[in-house]
């Protein structure tokens, strides 16, 4: 019930043109952000097979995790967005909230596609993280996450202090896209 909330409230304007224009919006504020912080990752992105960018917000209370957002997938090569939702769930010790963008970078066409038509993904996590506006601040660089996949997350808000086992499940939003 709680993921179900972060997942359908991640993205809280009405229509379907109103939604997708509020995630290009994110997409665009996040990359621009990931930009000044790694300058050397844009033109990483433009080399890469594609990518994805997502608004994140979880909350961690005691021994529960869950997530939920929204964003969207671009194919470098057919000039393509894919409109996505995630919503992620998990167990450990966790207590705060935190909002983050996801940024995700494709090397290869094999991890792209399977992102975008399975998106599993399951993690350990240890995270601190203290932040708000533009106080404090968090670890923030790429890590590896499959092969030919590279996840960079900009914290935007929160304080969270977690070690859990999460898994998280990225799909297609049937709303937003086209049929």
């Amino acid at each position: 019930m709680i993921i179900a909330g972060f997942a359908s409230s991640a993205v809280a304007a009405s229509s379907p043109e109103d939604k997708r224009k509020e995630v290009l919006k994110m997409r665009s504020e996040t990359l621009a952000k990931l930009y000044k912080v790694h300058p050397n990752v844009e033109n990483e992105i433009k080399k890469a097979v594609g990518y994805a960018a997502f608004s994140n917000v979880g909350i961690n209370l005691f021994f529960i995790s869950a997530a939920g957002g929204s964003g969207v997938a671009y194919d470098n090569a057919a000039h393509k967005d894919i409109y996505m939702k995630m919503v992620s769930g998990g167990i450990g010790f966790g207590l705060g909230v935190k909002d983050f963008r996801g940024i995700f970078v494709f090397t290869t066409a094999k991890a792209f596609e399977q992102f975008v038509e399975s998106g599993w993904t399951a993690d350990a996590q240890a995270d601190i993280a203290a932040k708000s506006g533009s106080k404090g601040g968090a670890l923030e660089g790429a890590i590896t996450v499959a092969p030919g996949v590279s996840l960079y997350q900009l914290t935007e808000t929160g304080l969270a202090l977690q070690a859990t086992i999460q898994g998280t499940k990225y799909y297609k939003d049937d709303e937003l896209n086209d049929k």
